[in-house]
């Protein structure tokens, strides 16, 4: 394995990372946002944050993963003799629209509509978790 290969490899799993924490935080902040309601004081705090953890960190991370991991996959072959990452790369897209709902929810948030209950938001908070897992198990163990 050559070194480009693997510095861009610890720039996947950085990136894949950190686009990670963004998909389990930002949920987290709208039930915060949804318990405070649209007109509280907390609401701005909760804008700002929402949005810069959206465009600073959210965003490029989850770019630099989609790159990084092509890169990879291309380069190690994986799409001429591997079935696992095609499995991996429908679960990725199911977090890359996921993060496209979140962005969406949050434009809503900024305009001052609250689309749902603090339940629901709980609710979302867990799918990222659940793709995860199931991409880690394809990834480790290449059943396929």
């Amino acid at each position: 394995m050559d070194v480009v290969y693997s510095w861009i490899k610890i720039l996947h799993i950085v990136s894949l990372i950190s686009w990670m924490v963004g998909l389990f935080y930002l949920p987290r902040l709208f039930v915060y946002h949804a318990e405070a309601g649209a007109a509280s004081p907390q609401a701005e705090t909760f804008k700002v944050m929402e949005l810069r953890l959206q465009r600073i960190i959210m965003l490029p991370a989850m770019l630099a993963t989609w790159a990084s991991g092509l890169y990879l996959a291309i380069n190690g072959g994986f799409f001429e003799s591997s079935g696992w990452i095609y499995a991996k790369l429908l679960l990725v897209l199911g977090l890359s629209g996921l993060h496209g709902f979140l962005g969406k929810t949050r434009k809503d948030f900024a305009m001052g509509y609250i689309g749902h209950s603090p339940e629901f938001y709980r609710v979302i908070n867990e799918i990222p978790t659940l793709l995860l897992i199931f991409i880690v198990i394809l990834v480790v163990l290449k059943p396929f």
